[in-house]
C-alpha cells in the first residue's frame, strides 16, 4: 500500500479499537450497482450538447465504526477542566480533571510538574481494568509518578463508562472505538492547558491502551510528536476479539449481530485493525515488550514492528527478557528508554 495513500481512498474498503486485555494495570492489562438509463434518440436541437463530463456517483460513507470513519471526523476538542487537587509533593501536584469528547465529559487525572512550564505533555492510555474496580486515575501508577518527576504533564484519561467519566451504552458493541476517540480528544485538552507546550505532546500506552495508542496514530497522523507501547494487544481485531471477546460468549454475540463476526464480515474487522493502515502512520514508535508475557503474546509487537517497518514508518522494539506483561525488575530500565526516546523526538 502506498504510504501517501489517502484515507479518502480507503472510505469503500468498509476500524482497531483493541479488545482488552484481562489483566488489570495495577495488578500488573453493498454498494448499490449503478442504475442502467433507457436511451431514446432525442429530438433535433439548436443547442448545442453540453460539453461537461458526466457526474461521478460519490463513494459511500464509511462504516461509523471503523478508523476510516475516525481519520475522516473532524474533531473540535475543548477545555480541560481542572477540579480539586488529589495530592502535591515536592515534584508535582495531582489534581482531578474533567474534558469533552464529543457529547461525552471524561474524567481523568492531570499530575502537573512543580518546575516552571510550559511542559511537555503526555497523555497516557490504561490497559484494562474491569469496571467494576476502576477509580479515577487507576493504571498507570508508577508511570504517572515517573513521568511527571521528569518534568511531563500527565493526562491519565479515564476512558467513557470509566470513573466519573459519561456512560456510552454502546461502547462494547462498537468494539470500544469510544476509547481513541477520548485519547484523540485528550490531546486536543492538553493543548488548552496553560501549563502544556501545545507543539509537543505525546502518548503513552499500555496493553489495551497500546492498541488505542496505535488507532490515534493511525488515523490521526501528526496529532502527537511520538507514541510508546507498552506489553500492546495485537493492531489486527480480530487477534484481539479470537482472544478475549469470544470466549465472553454475550459480548461477542452482540458484536456479531451488531456487525457480524470475522468470518462473515471480514471488511468490517479489516477496518478496525489499525495494522491494514500503518501507511497513515508518521509519528516514531517505540515499543516495549516481555518475552514472558503470558496476557499479550509478543508475536504481536514483533509483528507490529514489521508492518510499520514494511509501511515506512519510523520504529523500534525492546524485548525484556523473561519479563511478563506487568514488568518488574526491567520496568526502570523501560522507562529510561522511554524518556529518551521522547527526548530524541522533542519531547
Amino acid at each position: 500500500m502506498n504510504r501517501r495513500m489517502t484515507w479518502a481512498g480507503l472510505a469503500a474498503l468498509g476500524m482497531t479499537a483493541a479488545v482488552a486485555c484481562t489483566t488489570t494495570d495495577d495488578a500488573a492489562p453493498p454498494a448499490s450497482s449503478p442504475s442502467t438509463a433507457v436511451t431514446s434518440t432525442p429530438a433535433p436541437s439548436s443547442v448545442p450538447p453540453s460539453s461537461a463530463p458526466p457526474s461521478t456517483p460519490a463513494a459511500p460513507a464509511p462504516d461509523p465504526v471503523s478508523l476510516q470513519a475516525l481519520a475522516a471526523k473532524k474533531f473540535t476538542g475543548g477545555p480541560l477542566r481542572i477540579g480539586r487537587v488529589l495530592a502535591r509533593n515536592a515534584a508535582y501536584t495531582r489534581y482531578f480533571v474533567t474534558y469533552p469528547s464529543g457529547t461525552l465529559t471524561i474524567s481523568g487525572i492531570l499530575n502537573v510538574p512543580s518546575t516552571p512550564g510550559p511542559h511537555p505533555a503526555l497523555v497516557l492510555n490504561h490497559g484494562h481494568i474491569d469496571l467494576s474496580i476502576y477509580t479515577n486515575g487507576r493504571g498507570l501508577m508508577r508511570e504517572q509518578d515517573y513521568l511527571a518527576r521528569r518534568g511531563y504533564v500527565v493526562l491519565h484519561t479515564d476512558y467513557r463508562n470509566h470513573a466519573q467519566s459519561s456512560k456510552d451504552p454502546s461502547s462494547e458493541v462498537n468494539v470500544r472505538i469510544g476509547y481513541t476517540e477520548d485519547a484523540i480528544n485528550a490531546v486536543l485538552a492538553l493543548r488548552t492547558s496553560q501549563y502544556v507546550d501545545p507543539a509537543r505532546i505525546g502518548m503513552l500506552g499500555r496493553s489495551m491502551g497500546g492498541g488505542v495508542t496505535y488507532n490515534v496514530l493511525t488515523t490521526k497522523p501528526g496529532l502527537v510528536k511520538a507514541g510508546v507501547v507498552f506489553a500492546p494487544v495485537s493492531p489486527d481485531a480480530v487477534d484481539n476479539f479470537n482472544r478475549w471477546t469470544r470466549p465472553n460468549t454475550a459480548t461477542a454475540a452482540a458484536i456479531t449481530r451488531a456487525h457480524g463476526s470475522p468470518a462473515a464480515n471480514p471488511t468490517f474487522w479489516r477496518n478496525l485493525s489499525a495494522i491494514n493502515f500503518f501507511d497513515q502512520v508518521t509519528d516514531p514508535v517505540l515499543i516495549h515488550h516481555g518475552t514472558a508475557d503470558s496476557t499479550c503474546p509478543i508475536a504481536w509487537s514483533t509483528k507490529t514492528l514489521a508492518a510499520l517497518k514494511k509501511a515506512g514508518a519510523t520504529a523500534s522494539m525492546y524485548t525484556y527478557p523473561g519479563e511478563e506483561h506487568a514488568f518488574g525488575p526491567a520496568w526502570p530500565t523501560s522507562m529510561g528508554r522511554t524518556v529518551a526516546f521522547l527526548k530524541q523526538h522533542g519531547l
